[in-house]
C-alpha cells in the first residue's frame, strides 16, 4: 500500500511543481507586449525628421490601416517607443542606421520581401558584402528612394561612391553614356540581386541586361556565334567602357578574332578553327573581319555570318 502511493506521489510530484510555481499575473506579465507610444509622441523631439517624413513613400504607412500601422508608422521601423518617449534614451530604441546589416535589413524585408525588386536580395552581392538596405536608401528625406528610375545622375552619385573603380571606367573614349545621364548602372545591374547578367539564356529572362537596349542581337539565330551563346558579350565587349572603337577587349578586330580562330585543331569555319587560306593577315583588307562577316553575333541565312 505504502510503495503503491509513493509511486503514485512520484508521478504526480512534476505536475504539482509546475502548478505551485505558476502565477497567472506573471504569465500574463511576460507574454505582453512592450507598449507603442504613437508617431505624435515622437514630434516634439524630432521635429524635422517628422515633417520631412510626411512628404517620403513611407508615409503611407500611416494612412493605410490595412496594414496595422496608422498612428504608429515610426515605430514600424523602430519598434515600440513608450519606454524611450518616457526616458528619452537611445538605447531604449530601435536605430536601424546603427544595427548590423543583417539586423536592419529585417525592418526592410519584413514589408519588401516580397517585390520584385527584391528577387535575389538575400543571395545578391550586396547582401554577402554586408551592405544594408539604409546605406542606399534614405528613410526619412524627401527624395524618393536613391534606386529609383529616375534621375539617372543620383543613381550613378550613389554607386560611384563604392565603385569608384568602375566609375572611372566609364571616363574612357568608348563608353555607354552613364557620365552623360543618359543611362543609369540599373539598367544592367540588379542592386537587390546578382551580378551583370553574363550568358544569353539567363539574358532572355526578365533580368536587366545587354540585350535589353540591343535587341537586334537578340535572335534566336539559325547559325549561332557561340561565343554569344556560351559566354555572352563580355567576351568581346567591356561592358563599362574601353579605349577601342565599339568598346572591344582589343584594338584590332582580327586580333580578338583570332583568340578563337587561330592555328588550333579544328575544321576552317568552326569554333577554334582556321580562317581559309587566302585570308592574308598581312594585308590590311582582311585585319577588319566584321567588313566581310557583318552578322557576327548571328545570322538566319549563312554559318560564315556573311549576311
Amino acid at each position: 500500500m505504502l510503495g503503491r502511493f509513493l509511486r503514485g506521489g512520484l508521478r504526480r510530484l512534476p505536475l504539482l511543481l509546475v502548478l505551485a510555481a505558476w502565477q497567472p499575473g506573471a504569465a500574463a506579465q511576460e507574454s505582453s507586449p512592450e507598449p507603442y507610444a504613437g508617431s505624435e509622441s515622437c514630434q516634439p523631439c524630432h521635429e524635422d525628421i517628422y515633417n520631412s517624413f510626411q512628404k517620403n513613400a513611407h508615409a503611407f504607412l500611416d494612412k493605410d490601416k490595412g496594414r496595422g500601422w496608422a498612428g504608429k508608422v515610426c515605430e514600424s521601423c523602430h519598434g515600440p517607443g513608450a519606454k524611450h518617449a518616457e526616458t528619452l534614451a537611445a538605447a531604449d530604441i530601435r536605430n536601424p542606421a546603427k544595427l548590423a546589416p543583417l539586423e536592419a535589413d529585417k525592418s526592410c524585408l519584413e514589408c519588401h520581401r516580397h517585390q520584385a525588386t527584391q528577387v535575389g536580395r538575400v543571395r545578391g552581392g550586396h547582401a554577402r558584402n554586408l551592405v544594408a538596405c539604409v546605406q542606399c536608401h534614405p528613410i526619412h528625406g524627401t527624395e524618393k528612394v536613391t534606386l529609383s528610375p529616375h534621375p539617372a545622375s543620383r543613381i550613378n552619385a550613389q554607386c560611384a561612391g563604392c565603385h569608384a573603380d568602375v566609375w572611372t571606367s566609364f571616363q574612357r573614349p568608348h563608353t555607354h553614356r552613364l557620365a552623360q545621364g543618359a543611362m543609369s548602372c540599373v539598367d544592367c545591374h540588379n542592386p537587390h540581386g546578382g551580378a551583370l547578367i553574363r550568358n544569353m539564356r539567363v539574358a532572355l529572362s526578365n533580368e536587366p541586361g545587354c540585350l535589353r537596349c540591343h535587341g537586334d542581337k537578340r535572335g534566336p539565330f539559325a547559325f549561332e556565334h557561340a561565343p554569344v551563346r556560351l559566354e555572352g558579350c563580355q567576351s568581346c565587349h567591356e561592358p563599362h567602357g574601353s579605349a577601342n572603337p565599339r568598346m572591344l577587349i582589343r584594338h584590332e578586330v582580327s586580333r580578338l578574332c583570332l583568340e578563337c580562330h587561330a592555328n588550333l585543331p579544328g575544321a576552317a569555319g568552326a569554333l577554334g578553327g582556321i580562317p581559309a587560306g587566302f585570308h592574308d593577315l598581312s594585308s590590311p583588307r582582311f585585319r577588319n573581319c566584321t567588313v566581310c562577316h557583318v552578322k557576327i553575333h548571328g545570322s538566319q541565312v549563312n554559318r560564315d555570318f556573311l549576311r
